[in-house]
């Protein structure tokens, strides 16, 4: 499969290589727009499985920002979409194959931490998988990681003092925290969110950690940035919606894209 995967985009892409893979959450895809080269639906792509979410186009998007080459998720797919975690995680494996080296993860998230407030963006520092499962299940690929990575270190340290010193230059408040997480589609419940803070999350939500740790286990660099998007359940008395979340991200979508392309600019192996 993964032959044919990488045969079909080469058709598309000649002889790009790109070396960042970033991954675009809810309602965060207009860097893709801005930039786009070549982009292919996912539903085209051997290996590939369609997205079926509001705010996500589901296409791999080929683009130059400054002098590096990236390839972009215009969107990802969920678990609780009824996709496995190895389809979901595929497109990950295809951007080692590509040549990727640092991917940055981002996802619209709901604050647990009662000091984060919507709009505001969160660098990850770590995560807690409360998904009940594990994307590496399965018999392991010797060609992309080890059978036990270590996850000592999913979001790079080095990485993380990047963004911040980016964060300064264009004076912009940038949180840190830890990202939790669950398989969705419901939000969780406010004895839930309870229950997360009590286990240290600052912000939850039903994506990233499934790549984060393909992307780790592949030997990639990992970025992970969340835009809080809404309070968790039972931080306010505001009933949760997926309107709220697109509504959210649109707002600071020049902020989140100001940060991402300084990034990618100033981004080193």
């Amino acid at each position: 499969m993964m032959k044919d995967t990488l045969d079909y985009i080469e058709t598309y892409t000649d002889s790009f290589k790109p070396e960042i893979g970033i991954v675009l959450g809810s309602g965060l895809g207009v860097l893709a727009d801005e930039f786009c080269e070549y982009a292919i639906p996912y539903e085209k792509i051997p290996g590939f499985a369609k997205s079926t979410i509001e705010g996500h186009k589901g296409q791999l998007v080929f683009a130059t920002i400054g002098n590096q080459k990236v390839v972009m998720m215009q969107g990802r797919n969920h678990f609780y979409e009824g996709h496995s975690m190895q389809e979901i995680t595929y497109p990950i494996k295809v951007m080692k194959k590509l040549g990727v080296k640092v991917i940055i993860i981002t996802n619209a998230a709901g604050a647990v931490n009662k000091s984060f407030r919507p709009g505001d963006l969160m660098v990850i520092t770590d995560h807690i998988n409360n998904m009940g499962t594990n994307p590496l299940i399965g018999v392991n690929d010797d060609d992309l990681g080890t059978r036990f990575p270590d996850m000592s270190e999913i979001y790079n340290k080095n990485m993380i003092k990047l963004v911040d010193a980016i964060a300064r230059d264009l004076k912009m408040d940038i949180k840190h925290g830890i990202y939790m997480a669950s398989t969705g589609p419901s939000y969780e419940t406010p004895a839930e969110i309870r229950a997360a803070r009590f286990m240290g999350a600052d912000a939850t939500g039903m994506s990233t950690v499934p790549e984060a740790i393909v992307a780790n286990y592949c030997g990639m660099k990992v970025i992970g940035i969340s835009c809080i998007s809404n309070f968790a359940s039972g931080v306010s008395t505001k009933k949760l919606s997926h309107n709220e979340v697109i509504q959210t991200t649109n707002k600071v979508r020049e902020k989140f894209k100001n940060l991402v392309i300084n990034l990618v600019e100033k981004m080193y192996f």
